[in-house]
């Protein structure tokens, strides 16, 4: 069984033995982008309806129908922020946030050339900050996105 319960979003329904089902959601793909600019790290915050509060977080967001990862990364970079990229992001990782309730894959990129262009998106506040105010952000689970931590740290580990 396939249940449609938003755009691109569908519960499924799968018998994995007799009188036995398995539920899980059908998702997009989710791209996010870590931008570096000097020694800072551009993070977007943005109010989060299903924790309640405003979280830290890298830009990211939905790939786009007939778009690929690395396209929509730094469309969400530019909608969100108002900054560019002026080169090609660096593939981190792919991960799977949580691969025994849904089938989304998050796909991670790193820049460090940008440059600002326009403003940011309605709603998102921008931030610059280091590596060591990231890291205590995330020790306060106020930057707490799974993927994003897992991305971050998977950066700093590939610079040594």
């Amino acid at each position: 069984m396939k249940k449609k319960l938003f755009q691109n979003i569908f519960l499924i329904k799968k018998k994995f033995s007799k009188n036995k089902y398995y539920f899980y959601l059908k998702t997009p793909k989710i791209t996010l982008i870590i931008p570096k600019l000097g020694d800072k790290y551009l993070v977007v915050s943005q109010y989060r309806i299903p924790i309640r509060k405003r979280i830290y977080e890298f830009p990211g967001g939905i790939v786009d129908q007939g778009d690929t990862p690395e396209k929509s990364s730094l469309k969400e970079l530019l909608e969100e922020t108002g900054y560019k990229s002026l080169k090609k992001p660096t593939k981190l990782l792919t991960l799977y946030p949580d691969a025994g309730r849904l089938d989304c894959e998050y796909i991670c990129y790193f820049t460090d050339n940008i440059t600002k262009i326009d403003t940011p998106e309605k709603g998102i506040l921008i931030h610059f900050f280091n590596k060591r105010k990231i890291i205590k952000l995330i020790k306060n689970k106020k930057f707490s996105h799974s993927c994003h931590v897992a991305a971050f740290y998977t950066f700093l580990n590939e610079l040594n």
